[in-house]
């Protein structure tokens, strides 16, 4: 289990970036922030694997905090552009 916040841009629709409970959004890459906008915490969550989420896996979400510090959630559309 981990303690996660959760913000929405306020740049971008339908775009979310979890981080870890003891992260700040101060450390995260320039680029980053700068395609996220400003942020809005929405809700704090304890994650764990097999918890359910509207548009990600948590067990993804956690691999990506542990991994690069933060998990963005992509509008559909944006998303899409990736694949």
């Amino acid at each position: 289990m981990r303690a996660v916040k959760v913000y929405k841009s306020l740049k971008r629709v339908d775009m979310y970036l979890y981080l870890d409970a003891q992260g700040q959004l101060e450390d995260l890459p320039e680029a980053l922030r700068k395609l996220f906008g400003r942020a809005k915490e929405v809700m704090d969550l304890e994650l764990t694997p097999d918890r359910s989420l509207a548009r990600a896996s948590a067990a993804a979400v956690l691999d990506q905090i542990e991994a690069r510090g933060f998990y963005l959630q992509m509008p559909p559309e944006y998303a899409d552009l990736l694949k």
